[in-house]
């Protein structure tokens, strides 16, 4: 196995320069996911270097077709959330597939960028041979099968679970290459594919753009003092910040916490809020384009997501100078420090975790402090002209299997 964590980037010119890169994801090209995001900030990189990279999803094959395909999983899921799932998965891979077959058709030697085991599947079936790689990111925890289960779409260790696993399993380790986000997210995998291990891979966080501030007079409306993003859904936790807030109110300290993010749990999530009685502190901004304007106007960034692959709205929010409260799950201890950048809270008691986030609040050197150094820590270890370099040398210099070691055709 040939294994890189990211080291220096390839000259320029070469190899690098001449072939083509093609993003492979089954998800829209705009959206809020953290997977949306990392394809957002290559592109733009590539963009900035004079280098382009091609986008190619479900919805670059089939029309309106398309559209009424997807559409029908909205009706199957009143009746069987699994096979909800099952559907839209079958689905997005065959227009996904198709659509790739048409692009590799006439592209010669490339790399294709895979988001997912689904997008890895689709590209591997639609190549023309093993000149064109194909390279997988795991942004996913553990399992994607494990992510369904999460969300409570299907059931932890029942068929339609068994079936991604075993997909993922047939999958990861046929890909040319894996792009980890985090060494949490390699090990995770390892431990149940130790397969994957075989496959040459590379460690390279995510990164985003620095922020650029608005210039004299263009500011931003006021803010607030709290402020998390992503979707309102079961892993993030929004309940655990509520109950953390009405515990700080409880103690004589009114926070405000705005929500970025729009998801299934907004109706539960504001019926609960109104039983805290919590709804003059919180606000729902559901999903903004222009959200990074807004980070720098907090006083700090809340995280209580209890399972990550990696956060890009840590990363973002670290670009914007803000320091973190986050519990020390996962991965989060790869991207900032207890003390320095961040404070780390309990996740199952909430007075415990509002002691220190009032703590934090209550202190204004502190608070700065911990600031500056989450915007330190972001130059240095999360720039896109940092990190994306990395990137792009790895998924040009993967080597190429031979004839024999492609193990999924057309």
């Amino acid at each position: 196995m040939t294994r890189n964590d990211g080291g220096s980037p390839a000259p320029g010119g070469g190899p690098e320069g001449s072939r083509p890169l093609i993003i492979a994801t089954i998800l829209r090209e705009e959206g809020t996911t953290g997977v949306q995001t990392h394809v957002r900030q290559l592109r733009r990189y590539l963009r900035d270097c004079g280098a382009e990279a091609e986008l190619v999803t479900p919805f670059s094959w089939g029309g309106p077709v398309a559209k009424g395909v997807f559409g029908l999983r909205l009706a199957l899921e009143r009746v069987s959330r699994p096979a909800s799932v099952v559907w839209y998965r079958h689905w997005h891979e065959v227009f996904l597939r198709q659509a790739l077959r048409r692009r590799l058709a006439r592209a010669g030697d490339c790399v294709v960028y895979a988001q997912c085991p689904l997008s890895a599947r689709a590209a591997l079936r639609a190549r023309r041979g093993p000149h064109q790689r194909v390279v997988m990111a795991v942004h996913f925890r553990t399992s994607q099968a494990d992510e369904w289960a999460d969300k409570g779409e299907i059931d932890r260790d029942g068929a339609v679970f068994q079936a991604i696993r075993r997909l993922e399993r047939q999958v990861i380790p046929s890909a040319d290459g894996l792009v980890y986000v985090s060494r949490w997210a390699r090990n995770a995998l390892l431990e149940w594919l130790p397969q994957a291990a075989a496959v040459p891979d590379a460690v390279i966080d995510n990164f985003v753009t620095p922020h650029i501030p608005h210039p004299a007079g263009s500011t931003r409306e006021p803010v607030g003092d709290l402020v998390t993003t992503g979707g309102l859904e079961p892993v993030k936790n929004h309940r655990y910040l509520f109950e953390v807030l009405a515990r700080a109110r409880q103690a004589g300290h009114v926070l405000t916490l705005d929500m970025f993010g729009e998801g299934p749990l907004r109706p539960d999530l504001e019926r609960q809020a109104r039983e805290l009685g919590l709804t003059d502190q919180l606000r729902f901004r559901g999903f903004r384009r222009d959200l990074r304007d807004f980070l720098p106007g907090y006083r700090a960034y809340v995280h209580a997501s209890y399972s990550e692959s990696s956060s890009l709205a840590i990363i973002e929010a670290m670009a914007a100078g803000l320091p973190i409260v986050a519990g020390n799950i996962g991965p989060i201890a790869e991207l900032c420090d207890d003390g320095t950048e961040a404070r780390f809270w309990p996740l199952d008691d909430p007075d415990q975790a509002a002691a220190i986030l009032v703590k934090l609040l209550d202190s204004e050197a502190d608070r700065l402090a911990a600031a500056r150094a989450a915007t330190a820590r972001f130059h240095r270890d999360f720039d896109a002209d940092v990190i994306a370099p990395r990137l792009r040398s790895f998924l040009m210099e993967t080597t190429p299997p031979t004839s024999e070691e492609v193990l999924i055709r057309r």
